[in-house]
């Protein structure tokens, strides 16, 4: 009888695909929140027709397409690492998720409520940066705490800019451009790096 040599697991012999599969996930999702985003900022340049508004839209419809296909193209080099993921992780990215859902709804009735509009754009993108911070531990993917902090400092800056008494498409194109940057950053560096 000849000795049984170990065989390594399921999860262990498949743990390429699923991270494969999340880094094009990752990054499909981020760089269409990056377009959302990027719209929004483009609200804040003239009307729908007009030349400026038009070619932001344009150039942010390019950079997600141009990000979706380096993600999912087949010669892509695999990712550096294999990402470990915690036990119960989808569920808890359902979590997150569904919390982050819920602070936005929360911060855009409170600040229409009370009369502040004008802080939506800011605290919106607040939540956002800070539901990256769970989402880094989650995904085992470190760069998402650059992401959260970045948004952050951006939710941050349009806050101060609020109290300033800029105009709100001044606002919306300093904060919606600011997030679509740092989201497609994030979403080429996953495509290209992993």
């Amino acid at each position: 009888m000849t000795p049984l040599q170990p065989v390594p697991s399921a999860a262990d012999a498949e743990c390429p695909a699923p991270t494969r599969q999340l880094r094009r996930r990752g990054t499909v999702v981020l760089s269409v929140f990056a377009l959302i985003w990027a719209f929004a900022g483009a609200s804040g340049t003239g009307s729908a027709t007009d030349a400026v508004p038009v070619t932001v839209e344009v150039a942010a419809v390019l950079l997600t397409a141009a990000a979706i296909h380096l993600g999912h193209r087949r010669d892509a080099a695999p990712s550096p690492r294999t990402v470990h993921l915690p036990a119960n992780w989808a569920r808890g990215v359902g979590i997150v998720n569904a919390a982050e859902v819920a602070a936005v709804a929360a911060v855009i009735a409170a600040a229409a409520g009370t009369g502040h509009p004008r802080v939506i754009p800011a605290a919106v993108a607040l939540v956002v940066g800070l539901h990256f911070f769970p989402l880094a531990r989650l995904y085992d993917q470190r760069r998402y705490r650059w992401t959260g902090a970045l948004l952050s400092a951006v939710a941050a800056a349009g806050l101060a800019l609020t109290a300033t008494g800029l105009s709100d498409e001044t606002l919306r194109l300093v904060v919606g451009l600011g997030c679509a940057l740092v989201l497609w950053a994030t979403a080429y560096h996953l495509a290209l790096r992993g």
